[in-house]
């Protein structure tokens, strides 16, 4: 299974949309389009998790730079996610810090 990062697209793109865009590749797995945590808005990004690592290949060669509602898509693999130090919101510095 290959995760594929779907950048610059439009606000309004829906998941249905992703899917109609990467179906003719093969079976698409799961899409997960990234909302803003504080907003619930859409950030204009995208992952879609496809089952197949040639047709994930072949859609990122195909799509890369398709246009998508008035924006040019960037489409790549996934990048491996880097391992965080401490976790997230805590700081042991600043007022308060013990």
């Amino acid at each position: 299974m290959k995760s594929v990062f779907v950048g610059n697209m439009n606000f309004q793109t829906t998941e249905a949309d992703l899917r109609i865009l990467f179906e003719p590749f093969g079976e698409i797995a799961r899409i997960n389009i990234v909302n803003d945590r504080g907003t619930g808005l859409p950030r204009g990004f995208a992952f879609v998790e496809m089952a197949d690592d040639i047709e994930a290949a072949n859609a990122i060669a195909d799509l890369n730079g398709r246009e998508l509602a008035g924006r040019s898509l960037t489409i790549n693999e996934e990048a491996p996610r880097l391992q965080r130090s401490r976790p997230r919101g805590r700081s042991d510095s600043g007022p308060g810090a013990r």
